[in-house]
């Protein structure tokens, strides 16, 4: 199986929640495959990855506008990127339960936008952030929280049971729990990890109550998905302009091949009338035979045929 078969297979026939679990996945392995070349011809690739990392200053944003969105898709280990996707997969499935793969996407993507803001305001308003000079926030964190509270707000009493537990879960105890651990580890380390978590959970409400009250707050990343989407499309060619003067001119061309024909049917087909066979007599006795032009010796000898 080739490289397109497995592409058309794998990726292109899957759900839009296994296609971005496999977009972190493959960004996830690409990093260590770099840092491996690298290390083979002695070069710090390291700076790669962090030219896609969102940084916590504004200065230094302003040069790499696109990290905004690029972060969502890195992780720092393999650890991080199995929870996030692990939670991804559960909670992804109770929102698709009910909305489609585009609300799913909004979702997604508001929470990478909302965290990172988040992130980036807190390193810049409060003081106990002031002697950081340089942090880079990467992860999917902020979107799997968005997505897990939008579910939760849409399935609070959605029940589950856990492995080798005897006693079944409310999804609204795992997501209060998870929240509540990120509040709590704010002062023990990757605190702008934590409030970058908790701005995805909040856009994740916002999204799921607005949306009960029949407002999409997504929209505009729909929208902006489409225009991306658009970008790398091929523009389909109309011929009809083409095809429409080709028809135009075809039947012009008819039009005047038959014009040409009926003149020359009515010139060559049509028996002389006695007043031009006269006509063309009083000429002979004037001139000669020889001063008649070509189509007056034609119709002089059509006549003598009849």
């Amino acid at each position: 199986m080739n490289f397109k078969e497995l592409y058309s297979k794998y990726f292109l026939q899957a759900s839009v929640l296994y296609k971005v679990i496999i977009i972190n996945v493959l960004v996830f392995v690409f990093f260590p495959v770099l840092n491996t070349i690298g290390f083979l011809f002695d070069t710090n690739l390291e700076f790669v990855k962090n030219w896609f990392a969102f940084p916590h200053d504004i200065f230094s944003y302003i040069y790499k506008p696109w990290t905004l969105i690029t972060y969502g898709f890195l992780h720092s280990g393999f650890r991080h990127i199995l929870f996030n996707m692990l939670y991804l997969y559960f909670f992804g499935q109770v929102f698709l339960n009910i909305h489609n793969g585009r609300r799913f996407l909004n979702v997604y993507f508001l929470g990478i936008v909302v965290g990172g803001l988040v992130y980036m305001l807190s390193y810049n308003l409060f003081p106990a952030f002031s002697t950081v000079h340089s942090s880079v926030l990467v992860g999917a964190s902020a979107a799997v929280n968005a997505v897990m509270v939008a579910a939760t707000v849409q399935s609070p009493n959605y029940s589950f049971k856990l492995m080798f537990l005897p006693f079944t879960f409310k999804l609204w105890w795992i997501t209060v729990a998870l929240l509540f651990f990120d509040v709590i580890n704010i002062p023990n380390g990757n605190a702008g990890g934590h409030l970058a978590h908790l701005g995805g959970a909040l856009i994740g409400y916002l999204y799921m109550t607005q949306l009960q009250k029949g407002n999409d707050i997504g929209k505009p990343v729909e929208a902006f998905m489409d225009w991306v989407v658009s970008l790398f499309k091929p523009k389909e060619k109309t011929r009809l302009k083409t095809v429409y003067k080709a028809k135009k001119e075809g039947r012009s061309a008819t039009s005047t091949k038959a014009k040409a024909t009926t003149t020359y049917q009515s010139t060559h087909s049509k028996t002389p009338t006695q007043q031009q066979i006269d006509a063309i007599l009083d000429k002979i006795s004037k001139s000669g035979y020889e001063s008649l032009s070509k189509k007056e010796k034609d119709v002089l000898f059509k006549a003598g045929k009849n």
